[in-house]
């Protein structure tokens, strides 16, 4: 069984993968692995029911492994994704409020999210509000990350 981390953008999930375990899986490297291009060019080219297709696929190899996985932001928004997510038993959901998302987004400038870049603060806020019912819909545990740094989630999370 796979323990999955789950969360909006900035909210950890890859370098808290990367503090459990160095060989975690990040769904969204190997989903461009796959691709063979970037999923912002593949979500360009193709759309976006063809990439969550894809993105199902990738999520059902994963969850048939033992390995720590961090999720895309965005796995909850398709049905089948959630439907395959409450097959898991290991589902944790890293909450944070919007605002220290927001922040953390903001002042991360190795990781330029075009989800970030082409949205206001307010229709940000909407797209965590919708993605935040799903998460906590496909959550065995939450774990709120709002006041914590890495190596206290990480502690929590052993």
């Amino acid at each position: 069984m796979a323990k999955v981390l789950l969360g909006f953008m900035g909210a950890g999930k890859s370098t808290i993968a990367r503090g459990l375990d160095p060989n975690y899986l990040d769904m969204d490297a190997l989903i461009e692995q796959r691709l063979g291009m970037s999923i912002v060019d593949f979500f360009a080219e193709k759309g976006e029911e063809t990439f969550r297709q894809i993105e199902s696929e990738v999520l059902t190899e994963l969850l048939e492994t033992d390995q720590v996985v961090s999720t895309g932001g965005g796995v909850v928004i398709s049905q089948r994704n959630r439907d395959l997510l409450k097959t898991n038993s290991d589902n944790i959901y890293l909450k944070a409020d919007f605002e220290t998302l927001y922040q953390r987004i903001s002042a991360d400038e190795d990781n330029q999210r075009p989800l970030f870049l082409n949205n206001s603060k307010g229709e940000l806020a909407v797209i965590f509000q919708e993605r935040q019912a799903w998460y906590e819909e496909v959550a065995s545990r939450i774990l709120d990350v709002t006041k914590l740094n890495p190596e206290e989630i990480v502690e929590e999370l052993r």
